[in-house]
Formats: structure tokens, sequence, C-alpha cells
């Protein structure tokens, strides 16, 4: 199973921008995806998951600017990004879970004027 992101690059402060991840070589729905991010000489840290069931969750510093969908029959995922900060800066992961975790190869999100 590979899952693969794209949609990163360079926008400006108060810009928007659009993830989206795709799954590739499984056969089940995994049952929660979502998007992980690593600030530079930072953790890596949740940025939001959505369940099967639509239900979702958010770091606090991006509620009410992104927006997590999903296609449970597709297994991708897509993050809604507005109202870019300089913070929001970092290497995005897709992230799936399904009896254990999946993750993606990074792509990275530059918010620079």
């Amino acid at each position: 199973v590979q899952l693969q992101a794209s949609g990163g690059g360079l926008v400006q402060p108060g810009g928007s921008l659009t993830l989206s991840c795709a799954a590739s070589g499984s056969i089940f729905r995994f049952s929660t995806m979502g998007w992980y991010r690593q600030p530079p000489g930072k953790q890596r840290e949740l940025v939001a998951i959505i369940s099967n069931g639509g239900d979702s969750n958010y770091a606090d510093s991006v509620k009410g600017r992104f927006t997590i969908s999903r296609d449970g029959a597709k297994n991708t995922v897509d993050l809604q990004m507005n109202s870019l900060k300089h913070e929001d800066t970092a290497v995005y992961y897709c992230y799936a879970w399904y009896g254990k975790p999946y993750w993606g190869k990074g792509t990275q999100v530059t918010v620079s004027s």
C-alpha cells in the first residue's frame, strides 16, 4: 500500500492550497485518513483526521481555515487550506490507518511573501 500526496507548493500569506492523497495497492477501506505536518525544526504534528463515518478532528491552529474531506470508496483524502499563514510552512504527510499506520512521502508547503 502506498499513499501518494500532491498539491504542495509556494503560496503567499492569506492564500489557499489543496493537498490531495490517494492510496494505491490497497483492497481495504482505511478506517481513518488524515494529514500531519512537520514544521522546520519541530516534531511532526496532527493537522486533521477524518474517520470512515465522516467525523473529523482538527488541530486548534487550523480550525476554521482548513477543511478535510475524503472519498472512502476511492481511499482518497483532501485538505483544503485557506488563509494560510507563515506558521503553516511545513512538510505535510498523508496518513491512514488500517490495523497499523500508513504514511505517504511528504509534500512541502511554504507560505511566504
